[in-house]
C-alpha cells in the first residue's frame, strides 16, 4: 500500500512544552550586528583557505594525514548534514533510536551551517514556498531575465543567509522545540563549532607528533573541509533549483545534478527530493548514487532506525514525467 504524504510522528523524546524552550537557537527572529560579522568570518575565511591551497598544496604543505582527516570530517559533518538535519529532522523520513538522534544532530552541527533548529525551519519555509514568494532562498526570486537571475543565483547561494529577518522557529520546527536532546544540541551549537574547528588540529598534531602537522590538519581538515561542504550545500538552493534533469513531477524548478552527488551525499537528486520529501531515498533511478540513502538501510539493518519511508514504485510512478527512465529503485 502507498505510505500516506504526511509527517510521521516523532520518534520517543524527553519533551516539554514549547513556551519551556523559548528558542532552540542563539538570538531571537532578528539577526543581531554580532550574528552577521561572524557569519561573515565563518564564511570568508574558509573561502580565503580554498583560494589559497592550490600555492599550500604546491609548496609541499600537504601530506596524507591532512587528506584522510578532511575526508573523515567531511564524510561525518556531510551526512549529519544529509542523513541527520534534513531527511530526518526536517522530513522526519524514519525514526532513529535516542543515540542516532542525538549523534546525527551532533554530527549535522560540526558541518557549522547554523543550530539544527534554525536550519530545520528555514528548510521547511523552503518546502513550503519553494521557488516562490516566501522561499528563503529561491534563485528565480528576483525575475527570470539573465540579470534577475544571476542576483537571485547568488541570493540562493550565499547572500540570503545574511537577510536580518529569521525564520520563526516556533511556526516551522515546534516539533523540535519540545525535544530536549535537540534543544540541548542546538543551544551547544557555539561548542560544536570550537569542536569541529579544533579537533582536526589536536588529531593531526598528536598523530604526527608536531605543531606542523597541527597547522595543516587545521588548514585543510577545518578551514578547507569547512568551505568545500558549505559550498556543496548551498549549491543544492542554487545550482540545483537552476538547472538539472526533471524526471519526476514538481512544483518548483527543483534539478537533478549528477556531479554534485558523490560530493553531496545524494542530496543533488533534488527533483524527486521535491517531488516526493518524505522518501529517505534520493536517487532512484539506476546509477544515482546515494550515500545517505545507503548509511540509513545500514542503521535499519543495525536496528537503530525504523518505519524508513524507502520509494515505492507505484509512488514513482504516479510522479513520472514522460522524460523519466524506466529502471526505477524501490525499497
Amino acid at each position: 500500500m502507498t505510505p500516506p504524504t504526511a509527517t510521521l510522528p516523532d520518534a520517543p523524546t524527553r519533551t516539554a512544552p514549547v513556551d519551556d524552550v523559548h528558542t532552540g537557537t542563539l538570538g531571537g527572529e532578528q539577526k543581531k550586528l554580532w550574528e552577521q560579522v561572524a557569519l561573515g568570518l565563518f564564511i570568508g575565511i574558509p573561502f580565503l583557505a580554498v583560494l589559497a591551497a592550490v600555492p599550500i598544496a604546491w609548496g609541499g604543505f600537504l601530506g596524507w594525514r591532512d587528506i584522510v582527516l578532511a575526508v573523515v570530517f567531511y564524510t561525518i559533518a556531510g551526512h549529519g548534514i544529509s542523513i541527520g538535519f534534513h531527511r530526518l529532522f526536517t522530513h522526519k523520513s524514519f525514526k532513529p533510536n535516542r543515540a542516532l538522534k542525538i549523534a546525527l544532530a551532533i554530527a549535522g552541527s560540526l558541518a557549522i551551517e547554523g543550530p539544527v533548529i534554525r536550519w530545520v525551519a528555514d528548510h521547511r519555509k523552503h518546502h513550503k514556498f519553494s521557488d516562490r514568494e516566501g522561499d528563503p532562498h529561491s534563485p528565480w526570486k528576483y525575475g527570470h531575465t539573465m540579470g534577475a537571475l544571476t542576483k537571485g543565483f547568488f541570493h540562493a547561494h550565499v547572500g540570503w543567509l545574511f537577510d536580518t529577518e529569521q525564520t520563526p522557529q516556533r511556526q516551522y520546527a515546534p516539533d523540535l522545540l519540545r525535544d530536549k536532546d535537540v534543544v540541548t544540541v542546538s543551544r551547544m551549537f557555539p561548542l560544536l563549532v570550537a569542536v569541529s574547528l579544533l579537533a582536526p588540529a589536536v588529531i593531526g598534531g598528536l598523530w604526527s607528533w608536531s605543531w606542523t602537522g597541527a597547522l595543516t590538519a587545521f588548514f585543510w581538515a577545518s578551514l578547507v573541509r569547512i568551505a568545500l561542504l558549505h559550498h556543496v550545500t548551498w549549491s543544492i538552493n542554487s545550482i540545483c533549483h537552476t538547472i538539472g534533469d526533471r524526471p519526476f513531477k514538481s512544483r518548483d524548478k527543483s534539478g537533478n545534478v549528477w556531479w554534485l552527488a558523490v560530493l553531496s551525499q545524494g542530496e543533488s537528486w533534488h527533483n524527486l527530493h521535491h517531488s516526493d520529501p518524505t522518501c529517505a531515498r534520493h536517487g532512484v533511478l539506476k546509477g544515482q548514487l546515494d550515500t545517505s540513502a545507503r548509511c540509513i538501510w545500514f542503521f535499519e539493518k543495525m536496528g537503530w532506525a525504523t518505519d524508513i519511508r524507502w520509494p515505492v514504485r507505484e509512488r514513482l510512478e504516479a510522479r513520472r514525467t514522460d522524460a523519466t527512465p524506466r529502471t526505477l529503485k524501490a525499497a
